[in-house]
């Protein structure tokens, strides 16, 4: 799926949402613990509520393989279902990876690869930390994205990515120029957190053509509002994530229902947005 074929996506569903499976056995609701596979049931009943609304679905893949080999089959059954509805989805292995060539180059295969590992994920985060020769390899496959890690919403990112240089330019800044020479806009994305939305006419100022990844709207307290102020272009190129207000939007039995309602919620202000934006036409009453 390239940028043109994302942004049909996003006009056909009226939506830019990219539903987070981050899907703690801990935290789903309880009945669903008889199942044989509980974490694949949940994710099941998420996908067919969320579905209508959402262009995306984002495994977190650290809670997959943090249950081992059960872990891994309920990510592989769950991607299974997903590819089952074809160009209605993009998929993102929310991984972080980055390493050397040829240890990347195993990174990639295990998310693109189907024929090798499983799995074919439309697109996979990445860390830009070790430079060109780590991220490279996730853009040698055809169709498929790297999502470099820019400026993240958590509380340490302080620590390294607001770092200003003596020509006081930041060290997310440096990220965003360089990473974007390596790829394109049909291959490359940026991760912005949604908290630093402030940022965002910034940032569209190096990056004015790529889509962005802005995760922390919903539970974290981003300004959905703000994000598509800041941060829409002539095609959108926003993918906005939201996973526990969504996920959790209720432990009991009704959970399902619950996280369609938050995700229409999502949907129908992102709608609003893009007629606002005239990127998506008013539907003719017939």
């Amino acid at each position: 799926m390239n940028r043109s074929d994302l942004f049909k996506l996003i006009q056909k569903k009226k939506s830019f949402l990219c539903v987070g499976l981050d899907s703690d056995l801990n935290k789903i609701p309880k009945h669903l613990l008889s199942f044989e596979d509980p974490v694949f049931e949940f994710n099941k009943q998420i996908i067919d509520a969320t579905l209508p609304f959402a262009v995306a679905y984002k495994p977190n893949l650290a809670f997959y393989e943090s249950r081992g080999i059960k872990g891994m089959k309920s990510l592989e059954k769950t991607m299974n279902y997903l590819e089952n509805m074809g160009d209605e989805v993009f998929t993102i292995a929310d991984a972080k990876r980055g390493d050397i060539g040829n240890t990347s180059t195993q990174y990639a295969i295990a998310v693109f690869d189907k024929q090798a590992s499983g799995f074919s994920f439309d697109a996979i985060t990445v860390a830009p930390y070790m430079g060109e020769d780590s991220v490279k390899p996730f853009l040698a496959f055809p169709g498929k994205w790297a999502i470099v890690l820019a400026l993240t919403s958590n509380k340490g990112s302080d620590d390294f990515q607001l770092f200003t240089d003596v020509n006081e330019a930041r060290l997310f800044e440096h990220v965003l120029e360089r990473t974007a020479k390596w790829g394109s806009t049909d291959n490359m994305m940026f991760v912005v957190g949604a908290t630093k939305a402030e940022m965002l006419g910034g940032i569209r100022k190096i990056v004015p053509d790529h889509f962005l990844l802005v995760p922390g709207v919903g539970a974290q307290g981003g300004d959905l509002n703000a994000v598509s102020e800041f941060g829409l272009n002539d095609h959108c190129g926003l993918l906005v994530n939201a996973s526990r207000s969504i996920l959790f939007a209720s432990a009991e039995t009704d959970f399902a229902e619950k996280a369609a309602l938050e995700a229409q919620s999502m949907q129908m202000e992102m709608e609003a947005i893009l007629l606002l934006k005239g990127l998506i036409e008013k539907q003719k009453i017939v």
